[in-house]
């Protein structure tokens, strides 16, 4: 059986410098899956759409600009923990976000403790499977 620990934070999601939505948006981690947490965006009359992006990444936003690719977050302020901006992109298409830190902090506490940071088993299993795969392939 996996653990999981989801949540639910409001973000704010910023359209241009005058139009922002607040939408809510549901945080995921699972267990089974301990590097990666997922963000769903379930607005009414839309598909859910899902990001996937590492633990790490997240929690290295809280304090720093992080990311390269399609995922970017950094703090809205570097004297103290407050808001969170997170850039969303496909193609040329970018969507940003607001969202308060600490609901997010609370979420990544609570991953923390079901899976410490540092202590995922994911690589150990993954190298047993390989090990075997590796033993048991024939010598060709």
């Amino acid at each position: 059986m996996n653990d999981t620990v989801q949540a639910e934070v409001i973000m704010s999601f910023l359209v241009s410098e005058e139009l922002a939505f607040r939408i809510p948006v549901e945080l995921d981690f699972d267990s089974a899956d301990p590097y990666a947490i997922r963000l769903t965006f379930d607005l009414p009359g839309d598909v859910p759409v899902t990001w996937t992006f590492s633990r790490e990444l997240l929690l290295d936003g809280l304090s720093r600009p992080s990311g390269e690719g399609d995922v970017r977050i950094e703090p809205s302020s570097a004297e103290y923990l407050s808001d969170v901006f997170i850039s969303l992109q496909v193609g040329a298409e970018r969507a940003l976000f607001r969202v308060s830190a600490p609901p997010l902090v609370a979420f990544l506490d609570r991953t923390d403790r079901l899976v410490p940071l540092g202590k995922e088993e994911v690589c150990d299993t993954l190298d047993a499977v390989l090990d075997r795969i590796l033993t048991e392939a024939p010598a060709g």
